[in-house]
């Protein structure tokens, strides 16, 4: 039976507290009922043998002592069918579409449960996000966990969009006789403007990768409080599609930085010890908790991806989010700040980035034989042309030999031709490697000793652009 208590002693921020007299569970959920008659939802965030914290989803505004507390014996669930997909859902996961009614197959809890490490199986297999800097040089691997490190102001939103378009498993798009996996995207957004909402929105519904997809929402002016619960709502709609329905699935989550300020807000409001920059201590395990839901599991068909999103503030990687993100994580792309300045389109930096799980995910079977030689010789030039850049500034170009001229301008093609495709583009991983194989056709054979001499043999093509240069020389001559 419900009990009902009015007897709310103190209202602190997001928080309600509240005298009861037996215990009360852990995440239970909770309606509040005003004066006015207005009904609130929250959820238990202590508890103790006389009193409870709830944190009170759509704001606390309006309550009162007078407030009636009704406790209901369950915690949060996520009403999960297959018919979620091409469907928009705030941040506490009611339909704000329009659409009809969501008629649920079941409802699962929001806070799941951690795949068992003897029954993950290791991820090794590509995902193809049609953009070259990842796909050729950080490679998206099935069941890997791959934040985007981004900055205020930087085109992070696009890039997602695009990924959230275009990405796809390849083998599956060739129609094998047996039945394959399907692909969907969960698109989690926590605390993102009206505008950028709408952006997000218009895209989906412009491109069909709506279609596909199961979108919340969480905008600024929403509660800070349902900012937490929005990745596990999102979360878990993956789990069923992927593991129950066997959907190859990929979350996005952004922003990751709006998710842990709101945690440090609740923190706050509860009066708990601040670790680093006001942060709470258990920051680190709250993270690992959303990013470990990843993964695949042995004898399942599906798998979960991540692609976390999270701004950087003051462009510093040594900020608490970034950093405990990369601990939890399997690497980071970077989206820099001086390439966005430049124009390039999606403005990663490969040198910074990284994919520790691509060696597993890449190469004959899986993308292309030539695929890590390619890669490994493509970040030695890069390296070494942006090396040279520094040194040119110094001595200038006619110091530097044959060699580093050519390495300079094979740092300037790489980021021009290879790395700026614009948001709009869709490369296959043939194209993006043809694409390399075109760029370190620049430098002589004799520099590309990180490629075995069988692939040099049946991939290089001598730059036509130096050729004809010669050309035009011999004619001058003549």
């Amino acid at each position: 039976m419900t009990k009902e208590y009015q007897t709310i002693t103190e209202i602190s921020g997001p928080l309600v507290f509240v005298e009861t007299d037996e215990p009360v569970g852990y995440d239970e959920i909770v309606e509040i009922e005003t004066s006015d008659g207005e009904i609130r939802r929250g959820q238990v965030l202590e508890s103790a043998s006389d009193y409870v914290a709830i944190q009170v989803f759509e704001g606390t505004e309006g309550i009162d002592r007078e407030a009636s507390v009704r406790f209901e014996d369950e915690t949060m669930k996520m009403p999960v069918t297959e018919d979620l997909l091409g469907r928009v859902m705030d941040g506490t996961g009611q339909p704000i579409d329009g659409g009809p009614e969501i008629v649920p197959d079941e409802r699962r809890d929001i806070v799941g449960a951690a795949i068992n490490p003897y029954s993950r199986e290791y991820p090794e297999e590509f995902i193809q996000t049609g953009v070259s800097a990842i796909d050729g040089m950080n490679t998206l691997v099935r069941g890997q966990k791959l934040p985007i490190f981004s900055a205020s102001g930087l085109p992070h939103n696009d890039l997602a969009l695009q990924i959230a378009r275009q990405a796809s498993v390849p083998e599956e798009e060739e129609g094998d006789d047996d039945e394959g996996s399907e692909f969907a995207v969960i698109f989690g957004a926590m605390g993102i403007t009206a505008e950028e909402a709408n952006e997000f929105m218009d895209d989906f519904e412009r491109t069909g990768a709506l279609e596909r997809s199961v979108v919340f929402m969480n905008l600024a002016d929403d509660p800070a409080v349902e900012r937490t619960i929005t990745p596990r709502l999102a979360l878990t709609t993956a789990e069923y599609l992927a593991f129950d329905k066997g959907y190859h699935v990929l979350v996005i989550l952004t922003d990751m930085t709006n998710y842990c300020e709101a945690l440090r807000e609740i923190g706050a409001a509860r009066e708990e010890v601040p670790g680093r920059r006001g942060y709470p201590g258990y920051m680190y395990t709250d993270l690992a908790q959303l990013y470990e839901r990843a993964g695949r599991i042995d004898g399942r068909e599906g798998s979960v991806t991540q692609i976390p999103i999270l701004t950087m503030p003051g462009d510093d990687d040594t900020h608490p989010i970034p950093d405990l993100t990369g601990y939890i994580t399997e690497g980071q792309i970077y989206i820099d700040r001086d390439l966005n300045s430049q124009g390039v389109e999606p403005p990663i930096n490969v040198l910074p980035s990284l994919s520790r799980l691509m060696d597993d995910g890449i190469g004959e079977g899986l993308t292309r034989a030539d695929h890590a030689d390619v890669k490994d010789q493509i970040f030695a030039a890069y390296a070494e042309g942006e090396d040279l850049r520094d040194l040119v500034n110094i001595v200038g170009r006619e110091a530097l030999s044959e060699l580093d001229n050519k390495y300079l301008d094979f740092a300037d093609r790489f980021e021009d031709e290879f790395v700026d495709q614009g948001f709009d583009t869709d490369r296959d991983i043939d194209e993006t490697l043809e694409l390399g194989w075109d760029l370190l056709s620049m430098l002589p054979k004799d520099a590309l000793n990180r490629i075995d001499e069988d692939l040099i043999e049946e991939h290089y093509r001598e730059d036509e652009t130096a050729e004809s240069a010669e050309d035009e020389a011999v004619e001058a001559e003549a």
